[in-house]
């Protein structure tokens, strides 16, 4: 006997674009894509199937429409569904995983050129600038009132601050990597981080408060 389908965080966001309105396959891919691919970024082919999993569970209800000639699908939330994701929102969730390809060309540079490294910053610097455009734009729209669902703003500015914040981080952080790198020998090897450095970093992560050293000695 095969077993039911899981429900996965995938599952629960469609449950939570399905608690806004009905959408067809092809709108909730859209705006799965819209409004939580910077966030929970899934393949087209994998949003395509979770609706019918999500109905096959009765978490969902499926009614076909006629457009034109052509028939579509649209799914709703069923109470059942409501219920699943009003139990699923109790639970705090896990915190964010990193995957970021160039931070860890970043960790094996000694291997490479300080040319090959700054090229690689440069990169890192350029993706955020080219992140925030979209961000920019949904910023300027919302603030003004008029961006999509305008009514939901309250929840979608959380994840945009979030957003804001990262790329500015990683063009912040971009420019500090250029000015290190900048200052190693040409062979990466070679290169002698500067304590001055280490010392901010460390102050830094001291930022919680919660440094398990401080206050141990004596």
């Amino acid at each position: 006997m095969s077993s039911a389908p899981a429900v996965t965080t995938t599952s629960y966001a469609i449950l939570g674009l399905l608690a806004v309105r009905s959408w067809s396959t092809y709108e909730l891919t859209q705006q799965m894509n819209r409004s939580l691919g910077r966030m929970w970024p899934r393949a087209q082919s994998k949003l395509y199937e979770e609706p019918k999993k999500l109905v096959a569970l009765g978490l969902a209800t499926a009614t076909t429409e006629q457009v034109g000639r052509r028939p579509r699908t649209v799914y709703a939330i069923s109470p059942a569904g409501s219920a699943a994701l009003a139990r699923w929102l109790e639970e705090p969730g896990e915190g964010p995983v990193l995957e970021f390809e160039q931070l860890v060309k970043l960790a094996f540079a000694e291997n490479g050129t300080r040319a090959d490294a700054l090229r690689t910053v440069a990169a890192a610097r350029a993706w955020a600038v080219r992140a925030n455009v979209g961000n920019l734009v949904a910023a300027r729209e919302y603030a003004v009132g008029e961006g999509p669902y305008q009514h939901r703003a309250a929840q979608g500015m959380l994840a945009g601050a979030f957003f804001t914040d990262f790329y500015a981080m990683v063009a912040r952080w971009a420019d500090w990597a250029t000015e290190q790198i900048e200052s190693w020998p040409e062979e990466p090897a070679e290169a002698v981080a500067d304590p001055a450095a280490l010392a901010e970093i460390l102050d830094k992560a001291r930022w919680s408060g919660d440094d398990p050293l401080v206050g141990s000695a004596g």
